[in-house]
C-alpha cells in the first residue's frame, strides 16, 4: 500500500482506517462504490435531514460544497449542491444518492469513518485512501436516533480540498444536531435523550433472579454451558431484556466466588478512558467480564478491544443482534444466546414487578388485580428496563398499586407516536377513567366533553381501560 500518511502525524484511527481499508481489499486508485437500485426517501432521516440541509444551502448558497445525508450504512441518500463544477465532480467519484459510501466500499474518507467510529470526522485531502478523492476534504457527522439511541445515518459536507475550511466540521455537526433535534420533534415531541456515559461497576455478589418463564430459564442454562465450555458467547437481544443479567446470573453459577465485572460501552465521550479503566481486569483469572454495547463503539476501539480479548480467560458480550457486532470483534464469538423479549415472557412479568417494588421501597409491594391484569397484557416494547421505570413511579406513590397508579403508556394499546398535546390529552382521559368507582358519564363529565367524545376519544387513543361502571 503507498502509505501516503508515513512520514507525518496523523490520528490512529485515520491510520487504522487505512488499514481496514486494505483489508477490505479497496482500490487505492479508483474509486468504485457499490450502487443500490433505490434509497429509502421515505424515512425520518432523509425527510429531516433534507429539510435541515435545504436550509443550510441557502446559508451557504456560493460556497463549493455538497451536502450529503447517509443511512447508516453508508448509502447516499441525498445530496444538495450549487455549485456546477464540484456537482460534475462528485457525480464522476460517484458520491451521490444511490451509492454506498461505507469504508469497505470506498475506503477512507469522512462519511464512511464517520459511520465506522461513530464520531465526527474531518478527511482531508490525501488523508483519503483512493487517490481519486484526495482532490476532495470531508467533514461528516453521524446522526443519532433520538428516540432509540441508535445510529441514523451521517451529514456529510464535501469540498475542494484546496478551499476547505475549518468551518466544515462545525457545520457538519450543527446540521447533524438539527436533524436529530428535528426527527425527535416528528416522532414524538420529547426533549432529546441524554447519550449515556460509559460505565463500568460491580455486580453483586448474589444477583436475585425472579423470573420464571422457560424461555428465561433456558438463555441463562445455554450461557451457563457455553462458558463452562470455555466457549466465547455473545447474549443477544432487544434494549433492556436483561442480557447483562443473563451473564451474570450464569457466571455466578458457574464460579460462586467469582468476582464479576461489568462494562458498558459509552455512547458518547472518551472511549480511550473507558478502555484503559477496565480492560487491564481482563488478564485476572479470578475476574469475569460482562462487556455491553459493543455495537457502538468506533471502529478503531472495537480493534483494539478484539486484540484484548483474544487473550482474555472468560468474558461474555451483548449486543442486540450478531450483525450488529463490529467486524473486529465478530470472529471472537463461539456462541449465540438469544434472551427472548417481556412480551414472549408474560409469566417473568409480575414476578419481576414485585422485585422492583420490593428494590425500589425495600419492602414488598402489592399489586391490585386490575393492575396486574394490564401489567401482564402490555406488550413491554421497553423490556424489564421499561417496567423497572414503570414500577418504580408507582411505588413511590402507594403501597398498593391499582390501575390509576400506572404510567398511561401502559394502559395505551396504540402504536403511533403521539404529539405533546395529544399526549397530554390521552393521559389526562386516562387518569379520569382509572379513578376509583369511576363511570363513563363522571368521567365525561370531568373532562367537559359528551359522552359519545369521550368513546370516540377512546377509541382513537386506543385505551383499552375502562370505568368500572358505564
Amino acid at each position: 500500500m503507498d502509505d501516503a500518511l508515513a512520514g507525518r502525524s496523523a490520528p490512529g484511527r485515520l491510520r487504522a482506517s487505512w488499514r481496514r481499508s486494505e483489508r477490505y481489499g479497496v482500490s487505492p486508485d479508483v474509486v468504485s462504490p457499490v450502487f443500490a437500485e433505490s434509497v429509502d426517501t421515505d424515512s425520518l432521516l432523509y425527510d429531516c435531514a433534507g429539510e435541515v440541509l435545504s436550509g443550510l444551502q441557502r446559508t451557504i448558497a456560493n460556497e463549493p460544497i455538497g451536502l450529503i445525508v447517509a443511512d447508516r450504512t453508508g448509502l447516499v441518500l441525498a445530496r444538495l449542491c450549487n455549485d456546477p463544477a464540484i456537482r460534475r465532480s462528485l457525480d464522476r467519484v460517484y458520491l451521490a444518492p444511490g451509492f454506498s459510501y461505507a469504508e469497505r466500499d470506498a475506503g477512507t474518507n469522512g462519511l464512511g469513518l464517520s459511520l465506522a467510529d461513530r464520531a465526527p470526522t474531518l478527511v482531508r485531502a490525501d488523508e483519503h485512501y483512493t487517490t481519486e478523492l484526495r482532490k476532495y476534504t470531508c467533514a461528516a457527522v453521524p446522526v443519532v436516533d433520538p428516540v432509540s439511541g441508535d445510529l441514523a445515518g451521517s451529514i456529510n459536507l464535501t469540498t475542494w480540498s484546496e478551499s476547505s475550511s475549518e468551518l466544515l466540521l462545525a457545520l457538519a455537526q450543527a446540521a447533524a444536531g438539527a436533524t436529530s433535534a428535528l426527527m425527535l420533534v416528528r416522532a414524538t415531541g420529547r426533549a432529546v435523550r441524554p447519550s449515556p456515559r460509559g460505565e463500568i461497576f460491580h455486580v453483586a455478589a448474589g444477583p436475585d433472579d425472579p423470573c420464571v418463564s422457560p424461555g428465561w430459564r433456558l438463555a441463562v442454562d445455554d450461557t451457563l454451558a457455553a462458558v463452562a465450555a470455555g466457549r466465547v458467547v455473545t447474549v443477544i437481544g432487544e434494549p433492556g431484556v436483561g442480557k447483562s443479567v443473563v451473564a451474570a446470573l450464569a457466571h455466578r453459577r458457574l464460579a460462586p466466588r467469582s468476582r464479576i465485572l461489568h462494562a458498558r460501552a459509552p455512547e458518547a465521550g472518551d472511549v480511550s478512558a473507558w478502555l484503559e479503566l477496565w480492560t487491564p481486569e481482563l488478564g485476572k483469572p479470578d475476574t469475569c467480564l460482562i462487556v455491553s454495547g459493543v455495537h457502538t463503539l468506533p471502529a478503531w476501539a472495537a480493534g483494539d478491544l478484539a486484540r484484548l480479548l483474544a487473550a482474555a480467560a472468560r468474558f461474555v458480550l451483548t449486543a442486540p443482534e450478531y450483525t450488529a457486532l463490529p467486524d473486529e470483534l465478530a470472529p471472537l464469538v463461539d456462541a449465540l444466546v438469544e434472551v427472548p423479549p417481556l412480551r414472549r415472557r408474560a409469566d417473568d412479568v409480575m414476578p419481576l414487578a414485585r422485585h422492583f417494588g420490593l428494590a425500589a421501597r425495600h419492602r414488598p409491594i402489592e399489586f391490585t388485580p386490575r393492575a396486574a391484569a394490564a401489567l401482564t397484557a402490555y406488550s413491554w416494547p421497553g423490556n424489564a428496563a421499561q417496567l423497572k421505570r414503570v414500577v418504580r413511579d408507582a411505588v413511590t406513590r402507594t403501597n398498593v398499586v391499582d390501575l390509576h397508579h400506572l404510567a398511561p403508556e401502559v394502559l395505551d394499546a396504540g402504536a403511533r407516536p403521539l404529539t405533546r398535546l395529544e399526549k397530554l390529552e390521552r393521559d389526562e382521559i386516562v387518569r379520569c377513567l382509572t379513578q376509583p368507582d369511576q363511570t363513563m358519564t363522571h368521567a365525561a363529565e370531568e373532562l367537559g366533553i359528551g359522552r359519545a367524545t369521550l368513546y370516540r376519544k377512546i377509541a382513537h387513543y386506543r385505551i383499552t381501560v375502562s370505568p368500572r361502571k358505564a
